[in-house]
Order: structure tokens, then sequence, then C-alpha cells
């Protein structure tokens, strides 16, 4: 299938599979795939390493601003890199999970994350997820995708996912934490969580990885009339 230089550009909630999704379809048609999420948990780890965020999620911004000017996050070999430091792991945690989103809510980090977006993008031929690429950071995306699933699923997949990396996580706060991050996305005042409106919805609910393949070639084939 050869395909144009596009950004496709996949929003939706936590743990519907997001990156899992977008890095089986870049590899599929030969795109880079940029996870915009990764660089919010790394902004987040860096905050909470610095002690700039205290236990009720107070953060100090002062501080977290001038940090940003000096922060270099970016995806490296390994993953999601601060510096030379690959943080891949430590920002796939629950304690940075349960932090992310009031940081990513801070108008002054969107502003740096989609800086860094924007300057991975310009070429195209680009497969990004987060939670506002089709809406905000790249709102002229040739192709953009809403990823939802039932709230029992996601959670389900999270505790699943947590339990593999050798964490031991419990399933109740795995699922409060998944509703605290879809009401805080969703309602923050720069650049909610929203489908966009000429986003394709994929529900994920009761499909597997191959399923979801299909589903997206035949979305590529049928939006830019394109034969395998």
């Amino acid at each position: 299938m050869k395909i144009p230089d596009i950004i496709i550009a996949i929003d939706g909630y936590s743990s519907t599979g997001k990156s899992t999704f977008a890095k089986l379809i870049a590899k599929h048609f030969g795109f880079t795939y940029l996870d915009s999420g990764a660089l919010y948990r790394a902004v987040t780890l860096f905050a909470m390493e610095n002690g700039w965020i205290s236990a009720d999620k107070t953060i100090d911004l002062a501080a977290l601003k001038e940090g940003l000017a000096g922060l270099d996050a970016h995806f490296g070999e390994g993953g999601t890199c601060i510096g030379d430091r690959c943080v891949e792991k430590e920002i796939r945690t629950l304690e940075v999970s349960g932090n992310v989103s009031p940081v990513a809510a801070v108008p002054f980090v969107r502003a740096y994350v989609d800086a860094r977006l924007h300057a991975f993008g310009e070429q195209g031929r680009v497969v990004m997820d987060g939670r506002d690429i089709g809406t905000a950071v790249f709102p002229d995306a040739q192709l953009k995708i809403f990823m939802t699933a039932r709230d029992d699923v996601r959670a389900r997949r999270r505790y699943d996912e947590m339990v593999m990396k050798g964490e031991q996580p419990v399933l109740e706060e795995v699922m409060k934490n998944l509703k605290e991050r879809d009401y805080i996305d969703s309602h923050r005042e720069t650049n909610p969580l929203r489908q966009a409106a000429d986003a394709f919805v994929l529900d994920n609910s009761e499909m597997e990885l191959h399923e979801e393949v299909c589903w997206v070639q035949g979305l590529m084939q049928g939006r830019f009339g394109i034969l395998e």
C-alpha cells in the first residue's frame, strides 16, 4: 500500500491501547511513531524528582516553568529520554500516572510539549498519539482517529500491563486513576480531551490487534483511494 506523506493523529482515553496501536500501524505503513503522552510523563517525572509536586498534587509552577527552560525531553533509541538518561520504565509507574494529568493541564507545559511535537512532525509520515493531537497539536492532520473502550476493559488492560512489569497494583485503584485522568483531561481549560469533528471513532473493547490493523487499512484505502 503506497501511503502519501501524511500525519496520522490518534487521540482517545487512557488505556485504550493508543500507543500499541500507533506503533503497530507506524511499522505497518513505514511511518515514524511519536508518543506525545511520554513527553508529558517525562515532564511529570522531572517535576516529581525535583520535589515540585506536593502530596496533594499542588505544583510549584514557578519552579517547573524555570526548570523546563533547560529540560531536554526527547525520543531516543531506548524510548523516552531526559538528556542522556532513558526514563521509559520510570514514566510508566502508577505514581507518575497519578500526577501526569495535573501537570499536562498546565498551559506552559502543553506549549513546551507541543513545540517539540511540531518539530518532530514537520516532515510528515508520522503517527502520533495523545489526547489533543487532532484538535490542537496537528488540527490539519490528514487522518484523525479517536480511540475508546469500556471502562472495565481499560482498567483491566492497565492492570495486566502493570503486573507484567512486576508491579502489584490494586484493580480498584487502577480504575479510580483512569476515571480521575479522564475527568481532568476532559475538563482542563487548555486543549481538553475531545473527539475532533473529522475523527474516525475506533471502539476496540472487543477487538484484537490484527482486527484494528484491518480496520485502519480499510480506512486508509477508503480515505485516500489506495489499493494494496
